[in-house]
């Protein structure tokens, strides 16, 4: 019997694989990339049409030999790697490898698939093929640019701001999205208006109808306007003029792409995007899932077939859907080479995985599960009611609504759905009379454009094409890493090194930062991939543009200052205040005076609430692993420890936020049990 190797990307797919394989097959992983461009140099010979430097990755030479050896003794390989541009690379550089033995190169095949079940890879084993060429050279396209960007760039930003700093395609758009809606924010000026809405009594009910005005919508914009209102209505009489009744549709949702899933999991879960990616990562190497980077809503005859005949079993005929509500094509490019994100397997349901997977990953799977059984479910049915009360020369309205047919919301529902509730009305006819019981007005503001979230910044990320789903949470997370931007709660703001750093951008690199041009490289990334254009060909028409401007900006930028933020925090070694540093390990207070004074402290901050043991103040600290979590600030003498800040903690002397510099500052805390 002939003896095969699998050759995958991560050992969880290994573990998982080998379950559905016999002895006759072997399976290994390349742990990721195995060859790639040298982070000690560009990479890229820009004097030789643009030709990449390609070296093994340092510490993968030994892997690379232990596969080659087992590459030998197989009768044949087949190159597993992701089913995307970045697997397509790996499975092409490996080849090139194994190919430097001659007795590999008529043994060598490619398959992918979409999920990891014993269909879809003993299917693949089946229908083996080349590497896809067009899918390498879009991803060395990108590479190279990404290269060409991050390492001239970068090191202007070392020398004229700070060292550490950072410039990438995708991840400066970002930037600048973010710095122009605090512009956007800052530059905001609040305009008054009003609302006044009549408490009316439809026989024992009390109602609530709105100002409308007289035969179109109007505003109030003062309190002199709403006076004059109430004045002309004085007490009535308010006589139902109009009922409208009708019926609305809620249709399903569409199932998760890459970006709605992180958007869904940051609103209903709290997860930040980085979370969101490693879990559902550990469930699509585990078989759980399907395959977790795509923004294709298309689904797999199967799969459709399969879920349309559970929810009939289950809900009843009436909750499957007639049709499937389709997606926005040609607003966001549809990479249709993937399905959306589903579970592998409808039999596996949530009251299952509850007692197999932790409970991060339950969560986002019970997510994924019910999305897709909603999109393949019947829409929700309201009954609407609407009703007119005229007063004099006005009329105010009200609205009712009630869930007639609960559809797919029998089982899934987003947070908008949530807040979908049923309003109801007493029974009302037309010529009805109506007493008031009061008017109430409220003064209002109009306000500033939200700040971006994790959520939002992806949503937007995706609607103007910038970046793909395997980029927006390496996007966000190198933001936050670089101290670009902070995240207080779930929104993100801008910090002093941030604005600084996209202001020289805007002023030297305009092109980059463009969203129209950045959104347009995307797509000429995707024509590549589709074999319409030459890789090169776009670096040709790219770097000479770039270099002439790196430069220009090399003898023309001045020397940012950005000033350390100082704290109350004096030190005790030398009296001046202490600033805020960043390490590899996050925030530390550091002696200004350095090289004289090389005093440095742990940054921990107060948590604004009490130890529910002792009284004491609760500090905000962080894991080894990042994670943060609580413990008293009497510690050892109070061992009190948790993850999570209790609800029903009471508010502490100190603000959140506050440094906290006292004795324990230095001490060592343990971390609760199961760290993450």
């Amino acid at each position: 019997m002939a003896n095969s190797l699998i050759i995958v990307e991560s050992p969880a797919k290994v573990k998982t694989i080998k379950k559905f394989l016999g002895k006759n097959y072997t399976v290994d992983a390349t742990m990721g990339h195995l060859i790639d461009m040298p982070k000690s140099s560009l990479g890229v010979d820009v004097e030789h049409d643009y030709e990449p430097k390609y070296i093994t990755i340092r510490g993968k030479g030994e892997l690379l030999a232990q596969l080659k050896k087992e590459a030998k003794k197989a009768d044949h390989i087949y190159l597993a790697t992701d089913p995307d541009r970045e697997g397509e690379a790996i499975s092409w550089h490996l080849k090139n490898e194994l190919d430097k033995d001659e007795g590999n190169r008529d043994k060598i095949s490619r398959i992918s698939f979409n999920e990891i079940t014993k269909n879809a890879v003993k299917n693949a084993l089946k229908n083996p093929r080349d590497i896809d060429m067009n899918l390498v050279d879009a991803q060395q396209a990108r590479r190279v640019i990404d290269r060409l960007v991050g390492y001239t760039i970068s090191p202007l930003l070392w020398k004229k701001i700070r060292k550490g700093l950072s410039a990438g395609r995708v991840q400066s758009v970002a930037l600048r999205m973010i710095c122009d809606r605090e512009k956007e924010i800052a530059a905001f000026v609040p305009e008054e208006y009003w609302t006044l809405d009549a408490e009316l009594e439809a026989g024992r009910k009390k109602v609530i109808a709105s100002f409308y005005g007289k035969d179109k919508k109007q505003a109030l914009p003062d309190e002199k306007t709403v006076d004059a209102v109430i004045r002309s209505v004085g007490k009535g009489p308010f006589t139902v003029s109009d009922i409208k009744t009708g019926e609305r549709k809620k249709k399903a949702p569409l199932p998760f792409t890459t970006s709605t899933m992180q958007q869904e999991a940051a609103k209903s879960l709290g997860f930040p995007t980085s979370k969101t990616m490693k879990i559902a990562q550990g469930l699509y190497e585990d078989g759980r899932i399907t395959y977790l980077r795509t923004d294709s809503t298309r689904i797999a005859e199967e799969a459709d077939t399969a879920a349309r005949q559970y929810i009939g079993e289950k809900f009843g005929d009436r909750y499957v859907a007639e049709s499937v509500t389709k997606g926005k094509q040609g607003e966001v490019r549809i990479q249709d080479a993937h399905e959306a994100i589903r579970p592998t397997d409808l039999s596996f349901t949530p009251e299952l995985a509850k007692g197999k997977l932790d409970r991060d990953q339950y969560r986002l799977y019970q997510l994924v599960y019910k999305r897709f059984l909603a999109s393949r479910m019947q829409p929700a049915v309201y009954a609407i009611e609407t009703v007119k009360v005229s007063a004099g020369d006005y009329t105010f309205t009200l609205s009712g609504s009630r869930l007639t047919f609960d559809g797919f919301l029998s089982v899934y529902m987003s947070e908008e759905d949530k807040e979908d509730k049923n309003v109801l009305l007493p029974e009302m006819k037309k010529g009805d009379t109506l007493a008031l019981s009061k008017f109430d007005k409220a003064q209002h503001f109009t306000q500033p454009p939200a700040h971006y979230t994790e959520a939002s910044l992806v949503k937007a990320l995706e609607e103007d094409g910038i970046g793909r789903p395997s980029t927006y949470a390496p996007t966000i997370t190198t933001l936050l890493a670089r101290r670009y931007i902070t995240k207080e709660k779930k929104n993100l703001f801008v910090t002093e090194l941030g604005q600084a750093v996209d202001d020289m951008m805007q002023k030297n690199f305009p092109t980059i930062i463009d969203t129209a041009f950045t959104a347009n490289m995307e797509s000429l990334l995707d024509s590549v991939a589709d074999g319409e254009t030459r890789w090169k060909t776009i670096i040709e028409n790219f770097y000479p543009d770039l270099q002439e401007s790196v430069e220009k900006a090399q003898k023309e930028v001045e020397k940012v200052t950005i000033r350390d933020e100082e704290t109350d925090v004096v030190c005790e070694k030398c009296g001046r205040n202490m600033v805020i540093k960043y390490g590899p390990h996050g925030k530390f207070l550091a002696c200004p005076g350095f090289p004289e004074c090389r005093n440095t402290k742990p940054y921990i901050e107060y948590a604004g609430f009490l130890c529910p043991d002792c009284g004491a103040e609760i500090l905000k600290r962080r894991s080894k692993k990042g994670r943060i979590f609580y413990s008293c600030s009497r510690y050892p003498e109070c061992t009190y420890i948790t993850w999570n800040k209790p609800k029903d903690a009471k508010i502490g002397e100190k603000k959140d936020g506050d440094i906290y510099a006292g004795p324990t500052a230095t001490a060592s805390v343990a971390e609760p049990e199961n760290a993450g």
